[in-house]
This record gives C-alpha cells, structure tokens and sequence, in this order.
C-alpha cells in the first residue's frame, strides 16, 4: 500500500505546474537625457550628500532621526510583518503533523474502566498548480518592497530634516536682520527728533520715522513664532519631545552654503536609485503573481492524508503491535459550481495588477518630475541669488548715502525712508534666496534618490514582551465607576 502512495506523491510532485502570468518588468519609454541638465550624463555616485553642506548640527541631528523617527520604526516593523508573512507563506508547502492523546476513566454495571489513546496525524496539500508557490512569491515580492519602503521613508526624512533645518536657520537670520533694521530706524528716529526740536523739520517726518521702525518691529514676533514651529517639528522628526531642540537653536547660525549640483545622470538612472519607484515595480511583480495564485484555486486540488494511532486499555499496552492502526490516502478536490466567485477573484487579481502597473508608471514619470524641476530650480534660484546679491550691496550704499546727505540737510527724509527700506527688503529676499537654493539642492537630491547609506537594523523589535510563557491569568477587578 505504502510503495503506490509514494509513487503517487512523486509523480504528482514532478508533474506540478503553474498557472497565470509569470512576471517581467515593464517596458518603459525613458528620455535619454535630462532636458534641464548642464554637465554631462554621468551616473550618480553614492553618497550621504548633506554632509557636504558641511554642518555638524545638521549632521547630528540626521542621525538622531534615523535613529528615534517613529515613521522609521514603524516601516521596520512593516519589514518584519512581510517577513513573517513570507515565513508563513513557506510553512504552507509543508506537510501539517498534529499529535493528539485522551485518557478516559468510566464505569459501568459496577465495572471501572481504563482506556487510553494516543496517536499522530498529517495532511499534505500538494502544490499541484502552484497556489502556494504564487503565493511564496508574492510574499517575496511584498517583502522586497517593504525594504524599499523603508528606505524611501528614509530618503524623505532626511529630506526633511535637512529642509526644515535650512529654513529655521534662514529665520534666524531673519530675525537678526529684523532686529538690526529696527535698531538703524530707532536711531533714525531719534535724529528726526533732535531736528524737530531744533526747528529744521516738522512733525510729519518724525511720525514717518516711528511709524516705519515700528512696522519692522512688528515683523519680528512672527518671525519668531515660524522659529519656534521650526524647532518642534525638528524635534518630532527626531522622535523627541516638541522642545527637545532649543539648545541646538540657541546660538545662531548661518544657513548652509550650497556645494555644487550632483551629478544627475540619465533618466534611467531614476529607477535604479528610487525606493519609491523599485517599491512600486516590486509590488507590480506581487499582484502579478497573485493572478497565478488566484487562477490555481479554480483547478482541481490533491491532498494526502494518514494517520497512526494506538488505543489499550492499559497505558503500557500502547506499543503493542496489535494495538496500532494507520492509514494513508490521497483525496481530490474539484471546484465544479461556485456561482463564478473563483473567476471573479481572478478578474479583480487581474485589476489589481492593472492599477499597480499604472501606479508604477506614475511613480516612475513622477520621479522625472521632481528630478527636471529639481535641476530648473537649482539653476534658476542660483542666478536669483547672485542678482540679489548685487541688489543688497547698491542698496546698502544707498541707504548710507541717503542717510548721510538727510544729516547735512540736502536730502529729503522720504529718501532716507524709501532707501531703509528697500535695503531691508533686498537683504531679506537675499537671505531667503539662500534659503531657496539649499532647499532646492535638498530638492534635487531627494529626487535622484540619494539617501542613507549604512545598515538598519530591522529585526530587533521596539517593544519586548516579558513573560509570554503559560501562566494563571489574574483579571485586574476595575472598581465600579461613580
């Protein structure tokens, strides 16, 4: 009997098949250069490219956000749920073995009774159409794209951090730009005064003179309160209290200088160095391999059972040759009516395929995207910045030209007015320009997919349970609510 079922199993094993589609990548139409690109189409090179904005703050608290981000953790815990969705996905191609033991006592007509049972029993659906191995795949698949998740979380984070750093530096400058302005207009103030006094202007002058000073003054609470925004969203990134980053603000500092453009490379380039685009590709293979997983469960299924067991009346009686029993089998499933749920579950695997397909070409077309803006911006806002540079510089000597002729009186105060004036607003667009060309060297770094670069750990889980063993279970008794 054993010698039939065995050859069964081995020709029911190499014959297995698999149905559905099996997954190749895509097709997809790239421009071979970037439209916006200067340099040549040299490939990226790998690199934690903030570190060449040369600011150890910034460095420092990069690292704390990979570390403590709580939307890191929770993709590394995504990666360990995949894992274990794969695991149990693998586990189904193995055969089931369950063992199973019953003592009874009876008595009956004054007669006590012992009877005792032990035995094993095991299933084995055998993969004839390749369900389970579909599905093995697919978890495979969702496990790599859990990893490009992660890293795409990452990549974002980090992007992040370094944007909100640049900006809150650019606020205090801001602030001290602020400050010194109202001071200048304070004593300018204070000149018109002493001429009122004197006789050599009228009030209107002096009304102008406060009037301006205050209005500045009046910029500085709401710099201050961007800046205090700044921080606690720093914090947060950093998986820390919201006023956990007021000593690393408590000095200011300049904004960082802007190196060079990275090299971009070429459009293909993006699908390689992209989490969000690989992550898209690889969830297009695991609804592909769905449909296949779907299309077996419409074929016909085999599966081999057996089991041994052992009965007696005496507990020492089990091993007996006489008292073991088994059997073995193989059973056969064939779906013939089920109202087209089966079809229909293909139809919508083969929907889901569809729409994962359409997001990885959005993905993909989304990445050129944010790459040739990336370049625009970066080469634009530089040529803004040095036009704003030359523009602070006349305006500075204006205002100290201004002033100096309103002191000997051959000018009017609605010139020195006019020329505090504009020397504040060329000096702040030139600080917020500064601020511009780092966010859009962040910009284009994010979306050539640069990111971190030394190993996570994804297995060790944040939250470890003690005493996970059998034990009594005492219920806490809640006292009744008032």
């Amino acid at each position: 009997m054993i010698r039939p079922v065995t050859l069964l199993i081995s020709a029911l094993s190499l014959g297995a098949c698999a149905v559905g589609p099996d997954y190749a990548p895509p097709a997809l139409d790239l421009p071979q250069r970037w439209s916006a690109a200067t340099s040549g189409p040299r490939a990226p090179r790998p690199s934690e490219w903030w570190r060449s904005l040369r600011d150890p703050t910034l460095n420092a608290l990069i690292e704390q956000a990979i570390a403590g981000n709580l939307d890191v953790a929770q993709a590394k815990a995504r990666i360990r749920e995949a894992r274990a969705t794969r695991e149990q996905a693998v586990g189904a191609l193995f055969p089931q073995v369950d063992a199973g033991a019953v003592a009874t006592r009876s008595r009956s007509a004054l007669v006590t009774r012992n009877s005792f049972r032990a035995g094993f029993d095991a299933s084995w659906e055998i993969d004839l159409f390749g369900a389970r191995d579909r599905a093995v795949e697919a978890a495979t698949y969702g496990t790599d794209a859990a990893f490009d998740d992660l890293d795409t979380v990452m990549l974002t984070l980090i992007g992040d951090v370094a944007s909100t750093y640049v900006e809150t530096r650019g606020l205090q400058a801001r602030i001290a730009l602020a400050r010194s302005t109202a001071r200048t207009q304070r004593e300018t103030e204070a000149l018109t005064r002493t001429r009122f006094r004197a006789g050599d202007i009228s009030a209107i002058d002096t009304a102008r003179a406060t009037a301006q000073a205050a209005g500045t003054e009046s910029q500085i609470p709401l710099l201050e309160a961007s800046l205090a925004q700044n921080q606690h969203r720093l914090a947060v990134l950093t998986g820390r209290p919201p006023a956990a980053m007021a000593p690393y603000f408590a000095r200011p500092a300049a904004v960082p200088a802007t190196p060079a453009p990275p090299r971009a490379g070429i459009p293909a380039d993006v699908l390689r160095r992209r989490p969000d685009v690989r992550s898209a590709e690889r969830l297009l293979a695991q609804a592909t391999a769905r449909i296949g997983q779907a299309e077996a469960n419409r074929y016909p299924s085999v599966s081999l059972t057996g089991s041994i067991s052992t009965s007696a009346l005496k507990l020492g009686d089990l091993a007996k040759n006489s008292a073991i029993g088994w059997s073995i089998g193989p059973s056969l499933s064939v779906p013939i009516f089920n109202g087209g749920e089966l079809a229909a579950a293909v139809d919508a695997a083969r929907a889901q395929r569809d729409r994962q397909d359409a997001a990885l070409r959005l993905a993909v077309l989304t990445a050129l995207q944010d790459v040739e803006d990336s370049l625009v911006g970066l080469r634009q806002e530089r040529r803004r910045l040095g036009s704003l540079s030359e523009a602070a510089t006349a305006s500075t000597e204006a205002a100290r030209l201004s002033r100096a002729l309103y002191t000997s009186g051959t000018a009017s105060f609605l010139d020195v007015l006019e020329a505090q004036r504009s020397q504040y607003a060329a000096e702040e667009s030139l600080i917020q320009s500064r601020v511009a060309l780092a966010t859009q060297f962040i910009a284009l770094n994010k979306a050539l997919g640069g990111g971190w670069l030394r190993p996570v750990d994804v297995s060790t889980p944040a939250v470890i349970d003690e005493r996970t063993g059998p034990r009594l279970r005492i219920l806490p008794i809640e006292e009744p609510q008032p």
